[in-house]
């Protein structure tokens, strides 16, 4: 189980997860130009596997790296929330 950020950075990364994922993953992150980020569709991918995706970025496909922006214990938290939706 990831550590819990703070209140306010829980929103932060609720709001990222929104605005930015959800402009490429749909607003309600049902998949548009990148995949389904909706429990059912992840319930085969390990935390390890999606922490890594968020992080590193996928070559040859649009998403980015966001290591930069998020901690590998958010990007966790956030993975734990994504398949808990």
């Amino acid at each position: 189980m990831a550590k819990e950020p703070s209140e306010q950075r829980q929103q932060e990364l609720l709001n990222m997860l929104k605005h930015d994922c959800g402009s490429c993953h749909g607003l309600t992150l049902k998949g548009e130009l990148g995949p389904s980020l909706l429990p059912e569709a992840l319930i085969n991918k390990t935390n390890a596997f999606l922490v890594q995706t968020i992080r590193e970025g996928r070559k040859g496909t649009a998403m980015p790296s966001w290591k930069p922006f998020i901690t590998e214990q958010e990007t966790l938290w956030l993975v734990q929330k994504l398949k808990k939706q």
